[in-house]
C-alpha cells in the first residue's frame, strides 16, 4: 500500500456510509495521532488500540440519527505531491467549521492548534 493515511480515511468514509458503528484500521503512530485529533474535535466517539502482535486501531463513529457526524474527508498531501504550508497559510476548512490536520515539527495537530503555536508543516487532510 502506498498511502496508508488515504486508506484510513477511505475506511472511515465507507463505514460512515454503511452506518457501521466501529471501523478497524491497521495501527501506526501517525494514524493513531490523526484518530486522536478526530476524537478531540468531536468527529469520532472513541479511539482504542487493540492486539499484541498486530495492532489494530478501533474507531467508534458518531452519528446524528442516520447520518454520520463526518460529512467529508479529503486527503491533501499525497506521497506523490506533498503540500507544505507556513503558519499563516494554514487553510480554514469550510470557514472554520471543519478541521485541517497538520504534521508539524512538534507532532500532528489540528490547524487551529498549529496556528496558535505559530507552526507550519505538511497538511495531511481536511475533515468536515
Amino acid at each position: 500500500m502506498t498511502d496508508p493515511i488515504s486508506d484510513m480515511l477511505t475506511r472511515i468514509r465507507n463505514a460512515g456510509r454503511a452506518l457501521l458503528p466501529v471501523v478497524e484500521v491497521p495501527h501506526s503512530k501517525l494514524k493513531e495521532s490523526i484518530a486522536h485529533i478526530l476524537r478531540k474535535e468531536g468527529y469520532v466517539a472513541e479511539v482504542a488500540v487493540e492486539g499484541a502482535p498486530r495492532k489494530k486501531l478501533k474507531l467508534r463513529l458518531k452519528y446524528e440519527g442516520k447520518r454520520t457526524v463526518i460529512e467529508g474527508l479529503r486527503r491533501v498531501s499525497t506521497p506523490g505531491l506533498r503540500r507544505y504550508v507556513g503558519a499563516r497559510e494554514i487553510p480554514r476548512v469550510l470557514g472554520g467549521l471543519g478541521v485541517a490536520v497538520v504534521s508539524t515539527s512538534r507532532g500532528v495537530m489540528s490547524g487551529n492548534e498549529a496556528r496558535k503555536q505559530n507552526l507550519g508543516g505538511e497538511v495531511l487532510c481536511y475533515v468536515w
